[in-house]
């Protein structure tokens, strides 16, 4: 092998490291970060978890939420269900990835988005919810964030941006989207079904089905050019899950 073809395989061999060294693991590669938490990359700078817990009558349930990172930032889009699975995900991203939370929102007032809240504000994170978000939160005795937006926020983290829109009711009549458009990825949030979805889910706390397929057309309307879409619990997805769950709202 000549000295040139033979840099060649070493450049390649490093940048292959850096990469798995940056990221901690593949696109595809799932991991277990306990028995009922796991997480995988789906893009450049963000992780989908997925933690799986009790829903009472509607069983073991797979809940997902969003972490964003920009160097050994991070920014999570829902938690976990309690406090010591949020730790846990925390835990797992300062000892693998090297990234420490620095902020985080919840795409709506459920356990499945806000479980790990209170536990975010003991340990300095700068917690950010909509105003109608706190507004239920506070009413129900619960934690609520440290700050809060009407229609729209826009957090920097280093260089990436992270938008929450407020767009109107569906699953809950407080949800909110959160666009990173670096990355052109979506949170739909339980606002949006997956695929596998053959059924509208709980509906005791949500919008009426009129203003939630308003609210998913006017979402699919404001990014057109989505690439990635996260929906609350299932698999993530591209445009399908816009036409998917509005089916299924048409037929309710």
């Amino acid at each position: 092998m000549n000295r040139k073809v033979w840099l060649s395989v070493l450049l390649a061999l490093a940048m292959g490291w850096n990469t798995s060294a940056a990221t901690g693991q593949s696109r595809k590669e799932i991991i277990n970060i306990n028995a009922d938490l796991q997480i995988r990359r789906i893009a450049d700078h963000i992780y989908m978890y997925t933690e799986w817990a009790d829903m009472g009558k509607w069983g073991r349930v797979g809940c997902n939420g969003l972490v964003v990172t920009d160097g050994r930032k991070g920014f999570l889009i829902d938690s976990p269900t309690t406090p010591e699975q949020t730790a846990s995900l925390s835990q797992w991203l300062e000892n693998t990835l090297r990234v420490k939370l620095k902020g985080f929102v919840p795409g709506h007032w459920h356990a499945d988005c806000t479980g790990g809240l209170e536990w975010l504000n003991g340990q300095g994170v700068r917690t950010y919810a909509g105003e109608r978000t706190n507004k239920i939160l506070a009413e129900k005795g619960l934690p609520v964030a440290k700050q809060t937006f009407a229609d729209s926020l826009v957090i920097r983290l280093g260089k990436t941006r992270i938008a929450c829109y407020d767009l109107g009711g569906g699953h809950a009549t407080d949800n909110i989207v959160v666009w990173i458009p670096a990355e052109k990825v979506l949170f739909g949030g339980c606002m949006i079904k997956d695929t596998k979805s053959a059924a509208i889910g709980n509906t005791s706390d949500a919008a009426p089905l009129s203003e939630w397929l308003n609210t998913v057309e006017k979402t699919e309307n404001r990014f057109p050019q989505a690439r990635i879409i996260v929906p609350g619990h299932g698999e993530q997805g591209g445009k399908e899950l816009f036409r998917h769950t509005k089916e299924i709202l048409k037929a309710n």
